[in-house]
């Protein structure tokens, strides 16, 4: 079959919406009608170039939609379900799958840089020469193609330009609250960076009980947002001393437990200094691969725990619908994450905005 995408050629320049297609479905396959697709930055890392992938390449991983067919392995009454993709398929037997790591999945490290399928496999063309499919999704085209594990059924009354974020951003942030960070109930925590992720993090603490937060960001408005989202206390940095505050709120001593997102040098940095001796820091954000990031050593002693989280410890099964649930019982805001609505056309100019800054989260709706 055929339908749009929109393909990114080489780093640097704009994406142009093509007519590609789509080869056989394997056994294990499903093709999901995409509804809506949120932009990342992780996307926007793949366009500037700071992140490498093979091209000509589809890129998009927060996304929702609607199964329209499956392979031949796959019941066919999964058929209309409406589904949230999640961008971690994993084989269940290797090494870290055996220590409960799907995140580092040997063939989901093996495959992800080269941009093909779970089984080593492209599903695409375009003009004939194989697509490249960045986070085993794609989802910035009319239709994806997943392996049926990463197909997650939604509830029936989930909007789907809601769902999609639950994909990336959402489970990342609040996931890290919940199952990396493990708070105990009444704790002190930081959140670096209000982002879709930060204030996912936000919401993630409040859900677990944090009884003191501190939301920091260079935006005052995300910072008023984040207030509405749980937040207790804020920074408004350069201007304003985080550690400060952090310190003002916890008698002293700092936070409980740090939640960074904004990826940079001195987010990182801040993270250790705001957090308490004997507390843990959990890094969301990311800068280069190659970059380094200093520390002021004493910052890093007194028994502190650090922890990288790439996807807030997901078991999409049973926490896309539990993130699904919570928003529609109205403990979880989505709402005002979607700052703006586009179509695929206007692709170029949505991601003009996120590295600008603009708004939370645009998300093409088809």
């Amino acid at each position: 079959m055929k339908f749009r995408a929109a393909v990114l050629r080489q780093p640097g320049t704009p994406l142009t919406i093509e007519t590609i297609e789509a080869t056989r479905l394997q056994p294990d396959d499903v093709l999901v009608k995409v509804a809506a697709a949120g932009l990342c930055h992780t996307d926007l890392e793949v366009i500037e170039g700071q992140l490498v992938y093979p091209m000509p390449i589809v890129l998009g991983h927060e996304t929702a939609g609607t199964i329209e067919d499956v392979g031949s392995a796959v019941d066919r009454k999964r058929i209309g379900e409406r589904v949230v993709l999640s961008w971690n398929p994993h084989c269940g037997h290797c090494f870290h799958c055996e220590r409960d790591q799907p995140i580092l999945c040997d063939s989901y490290i093996g495959h992800g840089p080269q941009a093909v399928q779970i089984d080593g496999t492209t599903r695409l063309t375009l003009n004939g020469e194989a697509l490249r499919t960045m986070f085993y999704i794609a989802g910035f085209a009319e239709y994806a193609i997943v392996t049926s594990a990463c197909a997650i059924a939604m509830p029936a009354d989930m909007p789907l330009d809601r769902a999609c974020l639950i994909g990336c951003g959402v489970m990342t942030g609040v996931g890290a609250a919940l199952n990396i960070a493990q708070l105990g109930y009444g704790e002190s925590v930081m959140v670096i960076g209000c982002g879709a992720v930060g204030l996912s993090a936000v919401q993630g603490v409040r859900m677990a009980g944090a009884g003191t937060i501190v939301a920091v960001d260079r935006n005052r408005e995300r910072l008023a947002m984040a207030r509405t989202m749980g937040a207790t206390h804020t920074a408004a940095v350069p201007d304003e001393d985080a550690v400060a505050v952090a310190k003002g709120a916890t008698q002293g001593r700092g936070v409980d437990c740090v939640l960074e997102s904004a990826g940079n040098g001195p987010a990182f940095r801040l993270s250790a200094e705001a957090c308490r001796t004997g507390g843990q820091i959990v890094w969301l954000g990311k800068t280069g691969v190659n970059e380094d990031v200093s520390f002021r050593w004493g910052s890093l002693m007194g028994e502190k725990r650090i922890v990288r989280s790439s996807y807030g410890g997901a078991r999409p099964n049973r926490d896309f619908p539990m993130l699904a649930k919570a928003y529609l019982a109205g403990k979880l805001d989505l709402d005002s994450y979607v700052t703006a609505r586009i179509g695929l056309g206007d692709i170029n100019q949505g991601f003009a905005d996120l590295k600008a800054g603009k708004g939370i989260r645009s998300v093409i709706q088809f």
